[in-house]
């Protein structure tokens, strides 16, 4: 597609945002001038928050952050549970010019540490119970001033946050930001080294809400929203913050972690209309017995990402449910969903095709685009694609590529025009020379009934030849033996091209997975190196 044409595309699409421009005023004040600032925007464990109130208190903590002299483009990192105090600082921060920069909350020690030094941060807010592992790396960051925390146990020189609120004014003058100016980091995943300080502008947000959230999604004034990711990751910044604020919507926050059983509760106290899932949570829910039956909750609709949605789940969801999960794929860099399926519109064990302002290829190993059918790299554009890298050029130049930015995804095009996840570039296997995803191996064994989960990666024979080894979680009921693990490599067969069926079954209690749920599939190819 010629650049002008996809700049038209993405003009008809996008609101017009102007030069100055700060992503916390829009958000805050387009509901204040809308008349709904008696309605709802924050559930959390606590209590519930007005728009007035959520505008209230992040205007006074903006107010904080400029008594404490934290000037415009300096970092505040966020190290806060999902609760009131989260959308308080992240959007108080941005009011006041600051950066803010969530960190996942499931950290150690030494990632916080090394988070500190990187940023460069001259403050933090942080819950009081996340304290001992912070405390470490606070000890030694060279430009940090000050440190801000949420609950009751309060470290020596640390100023409470509540402290901060009750001393600060309901409105100041917000920071003269620009469109383009940073606004927020996000820590991309450390993976493949480092975790990389991903940053973001002013105009980013609202323009993935008016893509996604808005044209995919539908989401209006009158739902109701719960994510079972976290605020600090973009998946979940996005949900449940973004999103609902950018319509007048209502967002549940919890801070314990998204179980079955806590996902449960809230769907039947809270009943929200959108749940913005993981596939594994939602498998997970469908092995349980917590899982409310449909007239005790009121979804209209769920979405999913982070990982690919097995057909089998998605189908026995909807039919249990009655609502369709919309999956779709996104990343830290271009801060939300780019590529999904549609309400209406799903075609299961695909991800649909690229969210209107956006526009993406595949390309093969020559760099040209590969053909329908074949799997190669994925590349994306769009609007909300992330800067650069703080302070990374080489990293920055190898993944933002003249406008494209490159995502280390695998993926194909079906006969249809859909697209097709094939796994992390470096988790595919070859196959007697021939590429093979562990996600259609994953999604077939997921079908069986007696398999809850399945994660498949490569293993050496005694030729030394890479083969697929699947590693699986039972379904409850089912044992494991043998003649199982024999009923399986068939029920492979069967499904799939003969050569790509698992030589090995190992059963397991459980997948190793990283905080947003996806399987670690480098620890398992760990576990293989070991067990050879």
């Amino acid at each position: 597609m010629e650049i002008a044409t996809f700049e038209a595309r993405v003009a008809g699409t996008l609101p017009e945002i102007p030069d100055r421009f700060n992503a916390a005023v829009d958000l805050l004040e387009r509901n204040l001038r809308a008349g709904r600032g008696d309605k709802v925007a924050i559930i959390d464990d606590v209590g519930s928050y007005t728009y007035r109130e959520l505008a209230a208190r992040a205007h006074r903590f903006a107010s904080a952050l400029q008594r404490l002299g934290v000037q415009p483009q300096e970092r505040l990192l966020l190290c806060l549970k999902d609760g009131i105090d989260f959308p308080t600082a992240f959007l108080g921060a941005i009011l006041a010019g600051a950066v803010p920069v969530p960190l996942n909350t499931l950290l150690a020690a030494s990632d916080y540490a090394y988070m500190l030094e990187d940023s460069r941060a001259v403050a933090v807010a942080a819950s009081d119970t996340l304290w001992p592992q912070l405390a470490p790396g606070i000890a030694h960051a060279a430009a940090l001033r000050h440190v801000i925390v949420s609950g009751s146990t309060l470290p020596p020189g640390a100023h409470a946050l509540s402290d901060l609120l009750s001393a600060g004014p309901d409105r100041v003058e917000p920071a003269q930001t620009h469109r383009d100016d940073p606004c927020f980091w996000l820590y991309s995943s450390g993976s493949t080294g480092a975790p990389k300080g991903t940053v973001h502008v002013h105009a980013s947000p609202i323009q993935t809400a008016a893509l996604y959230a808005q044209q995919t999604l539908g989401i209006t004034a009158d739902d109701v929203v719960l994510s079972a990711a976290k605020l600090f990751f973009a998946y979940g910044l996005g949900n449940a913050l973004v999103f609902p604020l950018s319509v007048g919507a209502t967002a549940i926050l919890m801070a314990e972690r998204a179980t079955p059983a806590s996902v449960a509760e809230r769907l039947r106290k809270h009943r929200p209309t959108l749940f913005s899932g993981i596939p594994t949570l939602f498998a997970s829910l469908l092995a349980n017995d917590v899982l409310p039956p449909r007239e005790e909750v009121s979804l209209r609709l769920c979405n999913s990402a982070g990982e690919a949605l097995p057909e089998d789940v998605a189908r026995r969801w909807q039919a249990r449910t009655g609502v369709e999960i919309i999956d779709g794929i996104g990343s830290t860099e271009m801060l939300h969903i780019f590529i999904s399926n549609r309400p209406g519109r799903v075609r299961h064990g695909t991800l649909g095709v690229p969210v209107p302002g956006f526009d993406a290829r595949i390309v093969n190993d020559a760099g040209e685009d590969s053909p329908s059918g074949e799997i190669g790299d994925l590349w994306v554009r769009g609007p909300s694609s992330a800067r650069h890298y703080w302070n990374q050029p080489e990293r920055s130049q190898a993944t933002f590529v003249g406008g494209w930015t490159r995502t280390g995804d695998r993926f194909r095009r079906d006969e249809s025009g859909d697209y097709v996840y094939a796994g992390r570039a470096d988790d595919m296997l070859k196959v007697g020379g021939i590429y093979v995803s562990p996600i259609e191996v994953e999604s077939a064994l997921v079908s069986h009934p007696a398999v809850q989960e399945a994660a498949v990666v490569g293993k050496e024979d005694a030729d030394r030849l890479v083969k697929p080894i699947a590693y699986v979680v039972l379904a409850r009921g089912a044992v494991p033996s043998e003649s199982l693990a024999a009923d399986l490599k068939m029920f492979v067969k069967s499904r799939l091209a003969p050569y790509k069926y698992p030589r090995w079954i190992e059963f397991v209690d459980d997948l190793p997975k990283t905080a947003t749920g996806k399987i670690q599939r480098f620890r398992l190819r760990e576990l293989c190196r070991r067990s050879d």
